[in-house]
């Protein structure tokens, strides 16, 4: 929907999906200016899990969208959150934009998987790192062969890891490697370290740098590199290189591989300690309180409609929700904000009138604020009655309801 930007313009307010069966009411002078960009984002099926966007996907969709957008030289920023990504999500709030700002984020660590199964969430599976990079490797079945940098690791496990690629029958071509030393992200982002990177002409840059340095890298550099696919995978580049085996599939099945990587790696033993009590902690805090309310809202609520209420100007819009901000309406919601994302101007949603709020939900309020950071805007959230503000810290998006 095209909004008149003129802040001298008389206000307007619009009911949209006021009912199960009504549908918007779009203005006469034009239909909504939405780009693909937009529609790809709030159309991801994205949950909260303890703050971080988590996909319902599998692996096989992964690979067809990292072929798309290796075909289209679309910027194709994918995380794959583990433990460790979830606790430094908790105390780093860059690491937690890295996460926030990414176009995919398949569950990598088991525990992920495990919360979002209490929870009662349509996450399924793992879709780690390093399954994604054997799958692309082991092509076949139209995968795309796809053109890989390496960048990162110790000294020698990037070169070595091309050199498998580059000498067995793979469905990845390593064109470039790169191995940056131990050094602050600015020393690893200097001008012709991105000149040897996107001179490469790779369609996937992969890091194995830690988590944290890796994510941080890439949110750093985010507008100066051109390789469309970016992900830091860690050890996958290891397992690669052949330097560290991986555990067995049935290990992995059981969630047991943190096992497995601390006997192949005993220094690992400290941060699966800390990242173990960290677990425990939300488990009795966060997960187990939510897991009861989710019951009982399932148990005990009837079902209810949401109605939706847009009020704008040429300045902002306001987003009053009504009713039950759940799953189930997630789509009427969606045409909404794909609306309103098309004024280009800052968001306010208004939940005084919501008696309830899911896991799903949040997941797409995570997406217009994806959408309307990257346009330069600004989402607010006003209105939140305790019990809804409660659902908000208990999801650890406490950091929505602040004011700035």
């Amino acid at each position: 929907m095209a909004f008149n930007r003129n802040k001298s313009a008389q206000p307007r307010s619009q009911v949209l999906f006021e009912g199960a069966d009504a549908t918007a009411q779009v203005p006469a002078y034009g239909p909504p200016r939405i780009d693909a960009a937009t529609n790809a984002t709030l159309a991801r099926s994205v949950y909260c899990v303890l703050g971080l966007p988590i996909d319902a996907v599998n692996l096989a969709t992964v690979v067809q969208r990292l072929e798309a957008a290796a075909d289209n030289r679309a910027t194709f920023l994918i995380s794959t959150p583990n433990l460790n990504f979830l606790v430094s999500s908790l105390s780093d709030p860059e690491f937690r934009e890295s996460l926030l700002d990414s176009d995919l984020c398949p569950p990598d660590g088991a525990p992920i998987v495990w919360i979002a199964r209490l929870l009662g969430l349509p996450i399924k599976e793992r879709v780690a790192g390093s399954d994604l990079l054997d799958r692309l490797r082991a092509g076949g079945s139209g995968i795309r062969r796809l053109a890989i940098f390496l960048f990162g690791g110790a000294k020698g496990v990037a070169a070595a890891a091309a050199a498998k690629l580059n000498t067995e029958p793979s469905g990845l071509n390593c064109v470039g490697t790169m191995d940056p030393g131990f050094c602050e992200v600015s020393e690893m982002s200097q001008d012709h370290v991105m000149e040897t990177i996107n001179s490469s002409g790779a369609d996937f840059l992969v890091l194995s740098l830690g988590a944290k340095k890796g994510q941080l890298w890439l949110q750093r550099n985010h507008h100066r590199l051109t390789v469309p696919i970016r992900a830091h995978l860690g050890a996958a580049v290891n397992f690669q290189a052949g330097l560290v085996k991986r555990a067995p599939p049935m290990v992995r099945a059981w969630g047991f591989e943190w096992l497995w990587r601390i006997k192949e790696e005993h220094y690992l033993w400290k941060r699966y300690r800390d990242d173990g009590l960290v677990l425990l902690r939300l488990m009795l805090t966060r997960v187990l309180p939510l897991a009861i309310i989710t019951r009982w809202q399932q148990f005990s609520s009837k079902p209810q409609d949401l109605m939706i209420k847009k009020h704008y100007d040429g300045r902002l819009i306001a987003i009053s929700l009504s009713g039950a901000a759940a799953g189930q309406h997630v789509s009427k919601a969606t045409s909404c904000f794909q609306e309103a994302l098309a004024g280009e101007q800052d968001i306010i949603v208004d939940l005084t009138n919501t008696r309830l709020i899911d896991a799903r939900f949040l997941g797409l309020l995570l997406m217009l604020r994806k959408e309307l950071k990257r346009r330069g805007a600004r989402l607010t959230i006003n209105g939140a009655s305790r019990s809804i503000e409660r659902m908000f810290r208990l999801h650890e998006l406490g950091f929505l309801l602040q004011k700035t």
